[in-house]
This record gives structure tokens, C-alpha cells and sequence, in this order.
């Protein structure tokens, strides 16, 4: 799967799973669906309403008899028998969360509502993808599962984080009340291919830009960090949590932290424009995976610089510029 194949057999040893992805048409969606669809006694349904996701993601499973694609949205009540939920679906690039706030919140709130629903109806497993945003501007580096945060809520980004907070809640509390089987995965930057061209993240920023060679562009002061986790490796860490027996919420993310004018070097040797930062930008962005690795067995395993090229790869052939010989 564009140069970097995953481990693992496609998921756990369960016979005939009927798993639902929310949100399965995104950037991550997509390659979970892949990696599901490897174990053949999986069928697979997808759920999207194509905001931010896109058909072409999943074109080599349309057609096969173990896969189902729904256009839906999640806001509205859905009715499907099913063993496993993973629910991704939320816009996920603030130029698109902050496009529609109001949409972003009723996606995490009613969306996730309605899953956790679908889930105490047919006695499924559910797990939410919420973010590493619920931590907001971290006061404690590198963010453990235990620490609350420190998030603005009235912010331009509010949407996102305020609402996956409240997605958690919810999980929490179906699963307190009703029973619910759940599991939180508290997702942190991640890059590969498939990631929309122009969504605003600084991994697909840079590539896009030094591809169209164009400065890039790092908010100022460049010495806020990030740390970038290459999908298949993300997919991995999902499978990991969903089959094993722990709610969470568990981080899972690259530890490897770079200031965003390392990751500008690392990209490419191009000329570099500063401007200014954006409102309620985290400073630092680092998860501690101790959990990770003791309950779920998982670490990241592709650097950076190896996960980049593939990244540029799929980006040329979107973009059609071939590489210069």
C-alpha cells in the first residue's frame, strides 16, 4: 500500500465481522479500510458523506462483495447490523472544521450520539478517533492519557477540540450507564498518502507547496512543535485498540518531536516564508505512548523521513508534476 506495508494479518482472529468505518471515504478511513478488507473474513461498510472524503480513496474495493459504501451523514440516526464501529467521521484540518463550526460540533455531538445509538442497539464495539486537541495548548509535555488540558472554549477551533471532548464524554457515559463496549484512541498528527492536497496541515502544506515549488510557509515563531505519525503505522495502533481489551482513551502518535522549521528542512531545501501564527495554535504537541506500548503492544515504526517520500509521491501524481530526473 503505496510503498509502506503494514503489519498484521488485517485485524484480530474474529470469524465474519461486519465492521462499519464513519467517515471511511477520509484520509485515514480509507487506509483502515484496507487494511480490513486484507483479512477476508471481514466485510467492511462505509459510511460518509464525502465533506472531506472522497470516492477515489476507496476505488479498488467498489464493486467487491465484502464491502458496502453508504453516503450518509452521521448527524442523521443510521440502522445497520453490525459487530464493530469505528467512528472517524469529523473533519479533521481546521480549514475545514472552521469552515462550518456549527457542522464540525454537530458532527462530534449528534454524530457520535447516534453511533454510540447504533452500537447499544445491535451490541457493538465502538471506537472514537478523538485527538490529540482535547489537550489543547499543553501546560504538561509530552500529554499522558491523565492530563485535562488546557483548551479555550470559545476559540476559532473550539468546534474540533470542545466537541471531541464532549464525543469522549458521551463514550464514557454510554458506556457507564448502558454497558456500551468501548474504546477512545486520542489521535496525534498524521501524514501519508491520500491526505487532501490543500487541507491546511503543515505535513501537506510543505509537500504540496516544495512539489509546486513554492515557498514554504511556517507560522510564526517556527519553534512550535508537532510530532507526525505515518498512517499505516496509525491504522496499525486503531486495529490494535479496537481488538484488545483496554477503553482507553490511549494515545497513539510519533513521539519524535520537530519544530516547524525542521520539518521545512526535512521536506526540502527551499526558501522559507514566515507568517503569522493562528489563533489558539498549540505551542508544543508531543504524546507519550507508555500506554500504547505496554497495553497494546504498539510503537511507531517509519521515520519521518522515510514516510515523507511516499507522501510525495501520491501528491505528484494528484498534482501531475513528475519528479525532475
Amino acid at each position: 500500500m503505496n510503498g509502506v506495508e503494514e503489519e498484521g494479518d488485517g485485524g484480530g482472529d474474529q470469524a465474519n465481522m461486519r465492521i462499519l468505518i464513519t467517515g471511511g471515504a477520509g484520509f485515514i478511513g480509507s487506509h483502515l479500510v484496507d487494511r480490513l478488507m486484507r483479512n477476508e473474513k471481514n466485510e467492511v461498510i462505509v459510511v460518509d458523506n464525502y465533506f472531506t472524503g472522497s470516492k477515489d480513496n476507496l476505488k479498488q474495493w467498489i464493486g467487491h462483495p465484502r464491502f458496502e459504501l453508504i453516503r450518509h451523514d452521521v448527524t442523521e440516526p443510521l440502522f445497520l447490523e453490525v459487530d464493530q464501529i469505528y467512528h472517524l467521521a469529523c473533519p479533521a484540518s481546521p480549514i475545514f472544521y472552521k469552515h462550518n463550526p456549527v457542522k464540525t460540533i454537530k458532527t462530534n455531538v449528534m454524530g457520535t450520539l447516534n453511533m454510540l445509538g447504533l452500537a447499544k442497539r445491535v451490541g457493538a464495539r465502538i471506537l472514537l478517533t478523538s485527538t490529540s486537541e482535547v489537550y489543547g495548548d499543553p501546560l504538561e509535555h509530552p500529554q499522558t492519557e491523565s492530563y485535562w488540558g488546557n483548551v479555550n472554549p470559545i476559540g476559532v477551533r473550539s468546534c474540533y477540540d470542545e466537541g471531541k471532548r464532549v464525543a469522549e464524554t458521551l463514550m464514557f457515559d454510554y458506556h457507564r450507564q448502558h454497558g456500551i463496549e468501548i474504546r477512545i484512541a486520542r489521535i496525534f498528527n498524521t501524514y501519508g498518502p491520500r491526505m487532501n492536497i490543500d487541507d491546511g496541515r503543515v505535513v501537506s502544506n510543505f509537500i504540496a507547496q516544495a512539489i509546486r515549488e513554492e515557498p514554504l510557509t511556517v507560522q510564526l515563531p517556527g519553534t512550535q512543535t508537532r510530532s507526525f505519525c505515518y498512517v499505516s503505522d496509525m491504522v496499525d495502533g486503531l486495529v490494535r485498540l479496537m481488538d484488545g481489551e483496554h477503553t482507553g482513551p490511549i494515545n497513539i502518535g510519533n513521539p519524535g518531536e520537530f519544530t516547524m522549521l525542521e520539518l521545512a528542512e526535512t521536506v526540502k531545501e527551499v526558501k522559507i516564508l514566515t507568517v503569522e501564527n493562528t489563533p489558539d495554535d498549540p505551542r508544543q504537541r508531543k504524546p507519550d505512548i507508555s500506554k500504547a506500548n505496554e497495553l497494546l503492544g504498539w510503537e511507531p515504526k517509519i521515520k519521518l523521513r522515510d514516510g515523507v517520500p511516499f507522501m510525495e509521491e501520491d501528491f505528484r501524481q494528484r498534482l501531475c508534476v513528475p519528479k525532475k530526473a
